[in-house]
């Protein structure tokens, strides 16, 4: 006897099997939508995962074509001494996917490529064939080589090749594909590709859980090897391996912050933005640095750290005091005349601020403008309601590239796009990562 439940299971499971199969779109996605994953038969939620990913497929290759739309088919042209400068379309897609302005300018690199140039990639990620991942490997790795003038049928030709090698391989695995292809049949465009490479060379830092951070720094292969050279001569010089518990992997990391600290010693007197030298700075409040109370401390830049090691920074550095509303954790305003702002209003607005005031950009305050939002010709005042740190960038996007600031007394800010769209960018609570 088969029990009508049993009979449910698995016909749903067979509907699963079907969907897979389906072409993704809305009736299919409904399809899935209306299914439990959890009363599937562990087979069967495989199967679930898998069509769900195909949708996400359907669904990132309209994406596509919905950030081109918003950021224009071709980057913004030189009409002036400041136009193109900022490519101001990438600002609204920030804004809009609450992205920072280099992610966005990453997707919408890659979605030009793919609908300019890679039409087979575009149907194949409509189709559920590939993944997100795949169709933006694909785009970055031939990126180059197409801006390069590569042909449309060495195109053609890298592009089948890499799709029919993601049928069954990881996107890493593709892009090493789709790099051996590009050396073999077009060894010059290649070569040029690796020498245009090289000016993407970066350092980037990424905050990760537990009080830790990654610092991934894309260098040219033989920079990388003087750095691990470095690295490990540190290690290396002095070290007594009897006593030392540290893993080698701890000392690799503790020498690569010792070399820096010591290069940040060296540079105290030549290196003063905002007319003070480059600090680390730590928020904690009085009682937990009395021992009074275990609350977590700041460390701009990254977020909350542990009250005893909030502490142990706080003992061997030079203390400055900012008073915070006990409610917001806002720092308090006060005012100033001249345009230039003095020493002590500068020190309240890299402390308020942190990051620039743009949503979504993390550029450092101590490395951007002290910005007028009402400029100063205008009538403006030189006070911390008027005034906040934007980089660069920003600065010139707000002053050439019509975007318009509102600026509050708290810090907060409400940025209106050329075309009318409002992004508030809420006050920073100092007890808070931003």
């Amino acid at each position: 006897m088969v029990h009508p439940e049993r009979e449910d299971s698995a016909a749903t499971d067979e509907a699963v099997s079907t969907l897979l199969h389906a072409a993704p779109g809305i009736g299919t996605l409904q399809s899935l939508l209306e299914i439990d994953p959890f009363a599937l038969s562990q087979s069967a939620r495989i199967d679930y995962l898998a069509a769900m990913e195909r949708q996400t497929s359907w669904l990132q290759a309209a994406m596509q074509r919905a950030i081109v739309a918003v950021a224009g088919e071709h980057p913004s042209q030189n009409e002036t001494i400041w136009g193109g400068v900022d490519d101001a379309e990438r600002e609204d897609v920030a804004a809009a996917l609450r992205l920072s302005g280099t992610s966005a300018q990453s997707r919408i690199d890659v979605a030009r490529i793919l609908i300019h140039h890679l039409p087979n990639t575009c149907s194949a990620l409509a189709s559920g064939d590939i993944s997100p991942a795949h169709a933006t490997t694909i785009a970055r790795e031939t990126a180059s080589a197409i801006r390069d003038g590569l042909s449309p049928l060495a195109i053609y030709t890298i592009e089948e090749r890499a799709l029919a090698h993601a049928e069954f391989h990881t996107p890493a695995q593709v892009a090493n594909k789709v790099r051996s292809t590009l050396a073999k049949i077009a060894p010059e465009e290649f070569e040029a590709s690796v020498a245009t490479a090289r000016d993407t060379r970066r350092v980037s830092c990424y905050r990760d859980s537990d009080g830790l951070s990654t610092i991934v720094a894309i260098l040219p292969s033989e920079d990388a090897q003087i750095v691990m050279s470095a690295i490990e001569s540190f290690v290396l010089r002095g070290q007594d391996e009897q006593t030392d518990p540290r893993s080698m992997d701890m000392k690799r990391a503790d020498a690569l912050s010792a070399l820096a600290s010591w290069a940040l010693e060296e540079s105290q007197t030549q290196v003063r933005p905002h007319r003070r030298p480059i600090t680390v700075n730590v928020t904690v409040d009085l009682p937990t640095l009395l021992g009074l109370a275990e609350n977590p401390g700041q460390l701009a830049g990254y977020g909350a750290i542990p009250a005893s090691l909030a502490r142990s920074l706080a003992s061997d550095s030079r203390w400055r005091r900012f008073i915070t509303d006990p409610t917001t954790g806002a720092l308090l305003d006060f005012g100033r005349e001249s345009y230039e702002p003095p020493q002590p209003l500068v020190d309240f607005l890299l402390a308020r601020d942190r990051t620039c005031r743009f949503p979504g950009c993390r550029a450092p305050a101590h490395l951007s403008d002290i910005d007028h939002a009402q400029s100063w010709e205008s009538g403006g005042a030189t006070s911390a309601e008027n005034l906040g740190a934007l980089c660069r960038r920003h600065h010139r996007l707000k002053t050439h590239g019509g975007w318009k600031l509102e600026s509050a007394l708290d810090g907060s800010c409400v940025w209106t796009s050329p075309h009318g769209k409002k992004y508030p960018v809420p006050a920073r609570d100092m007890q808070e990562a931003v």
